[in-house]
């Protein structure tokens, strides 16, 4: 199974507005291989290596084409020079391959992304980590997050985290008045790789925690930063003042939004929205909601801005805590147009790529971090 197309339409617009989905299955692997490019009128699309199970081929690419539109608003809300892309490998089981099996796998990423020339540059998702980064990268240049002692940036969760804190502030001033998090509750669901540092950060910053985990392992965290543990099927029922998904997406549905006894949402989470109608079953509850492609933009700011742009710590962190700001002129717009904060993010975006579009030339980045046209 191969197959590519291109569609001819402008970034952002409604329908199907992608550059280029790309298709194939992998010649050592045999498995399907979707890479989404969504707009690259910014500069080369930007976005993870999603490897997990799907019910079919077909859930796959819809996967790969929505979270590499997402990766859009993010890379242009967060003001990088990047569009938006992803790659998702269709497991045909939850059994993630390793050893041989893994590394015929990411040879296949690998060559799947060469092909496009540029046109798209990868880094770990769900599924998939630095250390699979160098072994992509032993098929193409575009490629970022390689383990620190590879050259590369490393593990992104920690500045996720951080960017995360940043946003937890901002939402913090536009519910409550102030951006003081100590004595506040949130409820933090998940501790993965970027929940974990999100729940230390703010335990540091003296709010309080209410923790869960599908994994029952996790409590050990939760005693150590003196969280109170509830059951996954309670969290959402959990009294907070701000609740942070920081697992998987699709968490925010016309059923699950009832159940919130939360004045916020903000967390790193990908997708937290089941459809965009949901923005707006939150807002008719009073409930503010974080775009969380503004929220979770700290890992890609830091891989690019290491890998890329050779930006110095100082300037990283100045990006990072520019989250707040970001967020807050979300807010501003979403008052102003008296819309959701997901509508004023998604408009936000498309501006700053429609102002780019007509100016600038397809850009691909040749591995060093210039741009090349």
């Amino acid at each position: 199974m191969t197959a590519a197309y291109t569609e001819a339409l402008s970034p952002l617009s409604p329908g199907p507005s992608h550059e280029l989905v790309h298709v194939v299955r992998g010649r050592r692997s045999g498995l399907a291989i979707t890479i989404a490019v969504h707009s690259t009128a910014l500069g080369p699309a930007a976005g993870g290596c999603r490897i997990a199970h799907y019910p079919s081929p077909a859930a796959a690419t819809a996967d790969a084409l929505r979270l590499a539109a997402a990766m859009t608003e993010k890379n242009a809300l967060a003001g990088l020079d990047h569009g938006g892309g992803k790659t998702v490998v269709a497991l045909p089981t939850a059994i993630r391959p390793t050893g041989a099996e893994r590394t015929a796998l990411l040879h296949d990423v690998g060559d799947a992304i060469a092909s496009l020339g540029g046109r798209y540059i990868a880094g770990p998702d769900v599924g998939s980590s630095p250390a699979d980064m160098s072994v992509i990268g032993e098929r193409t240049p575009h490629v970022c997050c390689r383990p620190v002692e590879a050259g590369g940036s490393g593990d992104s969760s920690r500045h996720t985290a951080l960017g995360t804190l940043a946003a937890l502030g901002a939402v913090a001033d536009e519910t409550f008045g102030s951006p003081e998090l100590a004595g506040r509750t949130f409820g933090v669901i998940g501790l993965g790789a970027v929940g974990a540092h999100v729940a230390r950060l703010l335990s540091r910053a003296g709010a309080r925690l209410v923790v869960t985990d599908t994994d029952p392992a996790a409590r050990g965290l939760a005693e150590e930063v003196g969280a109170d543990w509830v059951d996954p099927d309670d969290v959402l029922a959990a009294e907070a003042d701000i609740l942070v998904p920081a697992a998987l997406g699709g968490l925010l549905t016309a059923r699950t939004v009832p159940l919130l006894r939360c004045a916020a949402v903000a967390g790193p989470a990908n997708n937290q929205l089941d459809e965009p109608a949901t923005a707006r079953l939150l807002a008719a509850r009073g409930i503010l909601w974080a775009p969380d492609v503004v929220v979770s933009a700290g890992g890609v700011i830091h891989a690019t801005g290491v890998e890329l742009r050779g930006e110095t710590e100082e300037q990283l962190a100045e990006r990072l805590s520019g989250i707040a700001g970001t967020l807050r002129r979300v807010f501003r717009r979403a008052r102003t147009d008296r819309t959701t904060p997901a509508d004023a993010a998604s408009e936000l975006a498309r501006e700053r790529v429609h102002r780019a579009a007509p100016h600038r030339p397809h850009c691909a980045s040749d591995g060093t971090g210039e741009l090349t046209t």
